[in-house]
């Protein structure tokens, strides 16, 4: 007999899939960084690329976490979540207004799926002691 564990409730599929698409996009910048490191700027161009691949990767794993029912992934997850309104609320005003929009539509949709009351749940059969 096989254990079948239970289907993630909408809300949760929903927060993990598009952190998983924030850390994958972080990735790719990661990647254009390094592409774009010239002579003058080889030292920050580094940082930034290896600081934007391990916050990519990070997310990419809470995601995986988090869709395994893991409640641990949930904190980073959210602590990414409030760092993303904070840039948000930077880029207010001005020719920016949209991608701060954007950017903290996105946020808030996410921390919405993740304290969903059945994602709470899901996440609190964390069997994993």
């Amino acid at each position: 007999m096989t254990l079948r564990r239970p289907s993630n409730p909408p809300p949760l599929v929903v927060a993990a899939s598009i952190v998983a698409v924030e850390g994958l996009l972080l990735l790719a910048y990661a990647v254009l960084e390094l592409a774009s490191i010239g002579t003058g700027r080889v030292t920050m161009g580094l940082t930034t690329s290896v600081f934007f691949a391990i916050y990519g990767a990070g997310l990419v794993a809470c995601a995986r976490a988090v869709d395994r029912r893991r409640s641990w992934a949930r904190s980073p997850i959210v602590l990414a979540q409030l760092i993303q309104l904070g840039v948000a609320w930077s880029f207010r005003g001005g020719d920016t207004t949209l991608v701060a929009v954007a950017i903290a539509v996105v946020a808030v949709v996410v921390l919405a799926g993740l304290f969903h009351p059945a994602s709470l749940e899901a996440l609190a059969d964390d069997s994993e002691d």
